[in-house]
């Protein structure tokens, strides 16, 4: 007979459409066009939009698979980073356009919001009909940004404190030819640069980091204001010009520079520093200094939540709102100052990589609130089974606020009686077990409701029924800037949307930490605390893909439990393939082997003291000699085996 309840599930399996998936997970608000779902119910990316193909996500990891590269995986778009960088540059070209405005438009690339190498080379590569440049903010930075640059007409910003090697490096690449910029974060800087300068036989290009009072919102305000980090006062900025013209080095003075943070969500902030920064560089200009460039650094922002709003993981505004407010005010004061228009210098790390990259995770085990039937079942006569058997048979709608509190004192009921021993362990068993059926068939009798006609009681039940599902990863590894920040991204399962999730449920990864797991998910009007997942089947894995994480998270990553880099793909789109795309670089990740060695753990050394071990296990006969070169041997493999879970 079926119940009321497996009545509601089946209906709603039955209504349930690809476009009820998109909705639920937002996928057309936060996608920007590069991510959808197919009538089959898999995940797609289309890395040029409209122009291009689309790809199922899960064919990629089966192709990765296919390469022996298992999940968690990464997986890289590079066609998709190469149009976020075209889209950038476009956005500029035409704001200066629409406006006519007299300068140029210079984009640079944040090299710590991804330093590794084949980004970095995708991004200059696609930006070379623009002159895209990057920007270094540390010595190996700039190391590594000296030898990737080789367009003499883009931008090398030099960021970050520094010292006399720092500025030697970037002076090198002044020797070259290149325009390279050095923003003094401090006046005893603008002292090293120029006697440095001097001593090379090299004319500096230097920049000043004014300290606005305009700052960000959100998780990252701090990074401006007046009690911001880096940047100088207008005094300071006097006395490093003063510092300038006494080293005979008064037109070394290139750029004015600011930045009030990252994932800037409301546009308003952004206009109010533009108009004073560009109100610095038209009072310079007139006093004598004539600056070629005004940096508005980073904070164009991504819509994580897709609610394009100012919540601190939206933005209310687009690229091309961005890049025509920025052009505009800029303008607008300059005109009134009567001073030239500047060339427009942007900082836009997370807004070029964040799209690009997909996470993939499988989800292989799960903790439920209605744990399976005890195998013995001796309690089918004892009270309080049968006043929950009650409860269960005459649950409906009508008397779900009554059926819930009846559960609730049963529930306290055998708790007190287990306390005081009057409970055995089968009976607690079983009131238990009935106790999470009750709830759970009440939480989809209330979803079935209108919700304002839910009881008050039962609003939350949802979060309190909610598993956990297990995934094979570790937050600290891959989403650090969750843990450490409760920046939100969009998880969603890549295949089976043709089917209506129907537990709600908490990710939770596979370190032995507490705070290892994913503890709020995007929303329209809020935060979830629950995401709605599958049931896991044993027959199939259960993936998962967490989406924009191409920005910072691959470097900030942290080894807890020893748990390295992922496995990694780079993909391109090719029409003649078959597949449409073909893999053009695999990374294995890291073996436990490596990971052991930077905690001083050296491979060589264990194995070493490994076989001291078995050699005396062999001496004392505990173990027989070839079994004991066999454990060798399987340890010695183990050790180059993946830090992650590795299934069947």
């Amino acid at each position: 007979m079926t119940t009321h309840a497996e009545e509601i599930i089946e209906a709603q399996q039955r209504d349930w459409t690809i476009d009820d998936a998109i909705s639920l997970y937002m996928i057309d608000r936060w996608g920007g066009g590069y991510f959808d779902v197919q009538a089959g119910g898999e995940m797609t990316v289309a890395p040029l939009q409209s122009k291009g193909i689309s790809v199922p996500i899960i064919d990629v990891v089966r192709a990765a698979q296919s390469l022996s590269l298992a999940t968690p995986i990464l997986i890289r778009f590079q066609d998709l980073l190469r149009h976020r960088v075209e889209t950038l540059n476009s956005a500029f070209t035409k704001a200066i356009d629409d406006h006519s405005y007299r300068g140029l438009y210079r984009a640079v690339f944040p090299l710590k919001v991804n330093q590794l190498r084949e980004v970095v080379e995708e991004i200059l590569d696609a930006g070379r009909p623009f002159h895209h440049g990057i920007e270094v903010g540390s010595k190996p930075e700039i190391f590594a940004g000296l030898a990737v640059h080789h367009d003499p007409d883009s931008l090398i910003i030099c960021n970050g404190y520094k010292d006399r090697n720092y500025i030697r490096t970037a002076l090198i690449g002044r020797k070259l030819g290149k325009k390279i910029i050095i923003v003094a974060e401090k006046v005893s800087e603008v002292e090293m640069i120029t006697t440095i300068a001097a001593e090379l036989g090299v004319e500096p290009w230097i920049g000043l980091r004014v300290r606005l009072l305009s700052k960000g919102s959100g998780k990252w305000a701090t990074s401006g204001g007046e009690h911001a980090k880096f940047g100088l006062s207008t005094a300071e900025m006097l006395e490093a010009m003063e510092i300038m013209a006494e080293a005979n080095m008064s037109s070394a003075f290139k750029l004015l520079h600011f930045h009030i943070g990252s994932q800037i969500p409301d546009i308003l902030t952004i206009k109010r520093a533009v108009r004073e920064a560009a109100m610095y560089y038209a009072k310079l200009y007139k006093s004598g200094h004539k600056l070629e460039y005004v940096d508005v650094g980073g904070g164009l922002a991504i819509d994580y939540d897709g609610s394009r709003s100012t919540f601190h993981s939206s933005m209310n505004y687009s690229v091309e709102e961005y890049a025509s407010d920025i052009v505009y005010n800029i303008m607008d004061v300059c005109d009134d100052e009567k001073v030239p228009h500047p060339t427009i210098v942007s900082e836009s790390g997370r807004a070029t990589v964040a799209h690009h990259s997909v996470l993939v995770v499988q989800a292989f085990g799960a903790i439920e609130k209605t744990p399976l039937e005890p195998r013995v079942i001796r309690a089918a006569d004892h009270k309080l089974v049968k006043e929950l058997i009650d409860i269960d048979q005459r649950l409906a709608d009508v008397n779900v606020t009554e059926a819930w509190h009846d559960l609730q004192l049963i529930k306290e009921q055998a708790q007190t009686m287990f306390e005081l021993g009057l409970l055995a362990l089968d009976v607690k068993a079983r009131v238990e077990s009935l106790y999470w059926q009750i709830a759970e068939r009440t939480q989809t009798i209330v979803s079935a409701m209108d919700a304002t006609e839910v009881p008050e009681d039962v609003r939350d039940l949802k979060i309190e029924l909610a598993d956990q599902h297990i995934c094979n990863f570790s937050v600290f590894q891959s989403l650090l800037d969750h843990w450490a920040l409760g920046q939100l991204f969009p998880i969603v399962p890549i295949h089976r949307l043709d089917e209506k999730p129907m537990y709600e449920s908490t990710i939770v990864d596979i370190t032995c930490d507490s705070d290892g797991k994913v503890s709020k998910y995007i929303d329209l009007n809020d935060v979830r605390d629950t995401l709605p997942l599958h049931e896991i089947r044993p027959e199939e894995p259960y993936l998962l893909g967490v989406f924009l994480t191409g920005a910072y998270q691959d470097i900030m990553g942290d080894i807890h439990n020893l748990f390295g880099r992922v496995n990694e793909v780079h993909v391109f789109l090719d029409p003649d393939e078959e597949a449409g795309f073909y893999i053009e670089e695999e990374i294995p990740g890291q073996p436990i082997g490596e990971v052991l060695a930077m905690t001083q753990w050296d491979w060589r050394d264990l194995e070493k003291r490994m076989k001291q071990q078995i050699d005396v296990a062999i001496k004392q006969d505990i173990v027989k000699p070839n079994e004991g070169m066999r454990l060798l041997q399987e340890y010695e493999r183990g050790l180059k085996d993946q830090t992650y879970l590795t299934f069947e």
